[in-house]
């Protein structure tokens, strides 16, 4: 089992849960294990593919492509703005 957590009203709101524990058979991603469970975490896949998101792997920052097994931790925390990478127009 894999336990993620939530945090940011958005995303709680859209999952409707704050801890959510979803199987993980074997060594995966992050991505692949919310694609594997869209059931239950389907309204991340969203926000996740917007960059809107930032996720950490036991306590390390990480990306969607980061490795996952059995008893990890992922938090998911929904970020209001996305980072700037110089190709939006930073708001004044």
């Amino acid at each position: 089992m894999v336990k993620v957590l939530v945090f940011g009203l958005t995303l709680r709101d859209a999952l409707g849960e704050h801890e959510i524990e979803v199987d993980c058979p074997g060594p995966t991603t992050v991505k692949k294990l919310v694609e594997a469970n869209l059931d239950r975490l389907g309204p991340v896949a969203e926000f996740i593919a917007s960059r809107e998101v930032l996720i950490a792997v036991n306590k390390k920052v990480s990306t969607e492509d980061s490795a996952v097994k059995d008893g990890d931790i992922v938090k998911l925390s929904h970020q209001s703005r996305t980072s700037y990478d110089g190709t939006r127009d930073i708001p004044t």
